[in-house]
């Protein structure tokens, strides 16, 4: 499982230094919550700390983060993952657990805009979602994407309340709580805008059923 980098609270120099370590060691490195201009900067050092070059570097603007070196391909035998976004606020917490998946050769589709108040165009891709061995739903505002997946499909479903919504929403905490209180069974949730653990909960439903 490829440890995360969390970006924002590291400086330029601390995520530089990180990424070379971990290409010494042959190990991929995937650094999260950076901006464009931390990116930029991280850049700047790395031209410093490490005067010959080489770390291949891949900037993911709207996953908000860095990855060295390219993810590896997609495993088949790992299946497939469906990412689900309530709405176009969605996408950049899909995006960075899309991003993680595929740093660990999972595969996965994104399907934006079916949150609960359009039903009808999450009805639309029900079929489609049945080949996915796993769902990662993300949604703030009430936070119900989650619980209508587990009651329409059989596969493992994790809810990730998104910070978006009015002032009661409370940066996904009416999102997060109603999730948590959902009276669908088995429902997995990860902590606010979390696409990176939301990822890793469905690396570990993967492996574990995936053929020896």
């Amino acid at each position: 499982m490829v440890e995360a980098i969390w970006g924002q609270d590291k400086s330029p120099a601390q995520i530089a230094a990180i990424l070379l370590e971990l290409r010494q060691a042959g190990e991929l490195g995937l650094v999260t919550r950076v901006t464009p201009a931390k990116v930029r900067a991280v850049i700047r050092e790395l031209a410093q700390q490490d005067p010959e070059g080489g770390l291949p570097l891949q900037h993911h603007p709207e996953a908000r983060a860095l990855v060295s070196p390219a993810p590896p391909a997609a495993n088949p035998a790992l299946g497939e993952v469906a990412v689900l976004g309530g709405g176009s606020s969605d996408r950049t917490v899909a995006a960075e657990a899309r991003l993680a998946l595929a740093c660990h050769g999972v595969a996965s589709q994104l399907v934006l805009d079916v949150g609960v108040a359009g039903l009808h165009r999450l009805l639309d891709q029900l079929e489609g979602l049945r080949s996915a061995r796993v769902l990662i739903a993300c949604a703030g505002m009430e936070g119900a994407l989650p619980t209508v997946l587990a009651g329409l499909l059989p596969q493992p479903v994790i809810g990730v309340p998104v910070s978006v919504g009015y002032g009661v929403s409370a940066g996904g905490m009416a999102a997060l709580h109603g999730m948590l209180a959902s009276c669908a069974p088995g429902l997995t949730v990860v902590n606010i805008d979390n696409g990176y653990g939301a990822a890793m909960a469905a690396l570990r439903i993967l492996q574990a059923s995936a053929p020896a």
